[in-house]
């Protein structure tokens, strides 16, 4: 039986704990800030530093070396040289969300993708959870982390701009929860360009004026910027005129959103209506 240490017992150290405990791993504690962690490298197969990004450095210095115990970290987006003291260093990070030490661990055993880095160990605990092991250079760890907080984060972060802009029409949330798992079945199973749709997949731009005008001013900017990445991704029509046009908060066009192919917003009585 493989065993692990952990430093970090927030939600993503206990939620790979007990995934891993579940799946036939030796959990030997979580340890705190308020711990001990000079040692805790001794007496395991693995020590796996879950803290937050920015302390990670520090804790894997503050850890006194073991040459055959390696040494883990779960960040998304850091390289192995964080972990140089150690002899054996590795990269875990699973495309999964983990609000929640229960759901995390569940999760996390339901076949899902991890990034990997480093030593071949963290792959044999990829396999003893039932998931896929991807390997990343530490140079494109950077873009992965960013593909995988747009992915989740900002997708979180768009439905709570829905669910603000639905409360406006007397609807909540939930009314529209079931459009979005339509739209990532969609994705999944045809491709984001292929599975795009509404006014700006059609090219009906006075309706997303008509959406424009209807948002208070605090919730422009986000919808500006995400009618530019539809336009962008669905190219823009056949005559729509290329153009590197964004809108900021207070409505002055600038130029830092690249490609967007038609006018934004468009001039009051341009382009066709429809529902």
């Amino acid at each position: 039986m493989r065993t692990v240490r952990f430093i970090g017992p927030g939600r993503a150290g206990c939620s790979l704990a007990d995934a891993l405990s579940q799946s036939g791993w030796q959990v030997l504690g979580l340890l705190g800030r308020r711990d001990d962690q000079s040692k805790a490298a001794e007496g395991v197969d693995a020590l796996v530093i879950a803290t937050p990004d920015d302390a990670v450095a520090d804790v894997a210095a503050a850890v006194r070396p073991v040459p055959g115990t390696v040494v883990v970290h779960l960040s998304g987006s850091l390289g192995l040289d964080v972990l140089s003291t150690h002899r054996r260093p590795a990269a875990l990070h699973p495309l999964v969300p983990l609000p929640n030490p229960e759901l995390g661990a569940r999760r996390l055993r339901e076949g899902a993708t991890f990034g990997v880095a480093g030593d071949p160990l963290v792959a044999e605990m990829v396999a003893s959870l039932g998931g896929r092991a991807v390997e990343l250079a530490d140079e494109d760890r950077a873009a992965y982390h960013a593909a995988a907080c747009i992915a989740a984060n900002h997708v979180v972060a768009l439905l709570g701009q829905v669910e603000r802009v639905a409360a406006r029409a007397g609807l909540g949330l939930d009314d529209f929860v079931g459009l979005t798992r339509a739209a990532l079945d969609d994705v999944a199973r045809l491709g984001p360009r292929r599975a795009l749709t509404g006014p700006a997949a059609r090219g009906d731009w006075a309706t997303l004026a008509r959406h424009r005008d209807a948002l208070p001013p605090e919730e422009r900017p986000a919808y500006n910027a995400l009618v530019g990445l539809a336009i962008h991704l669905a190219e823009g029509p056949p005559s729509g005129r290329v153009e590197r046009r964004a809108v900021a908060a207070d409505d002055d066009v600038v130029d830092d959103v690249p490609e967007v192919r038609v006018p934004w917003p468009v001039p009051a009585g341009a382009g066709a209506g429809g529902a």
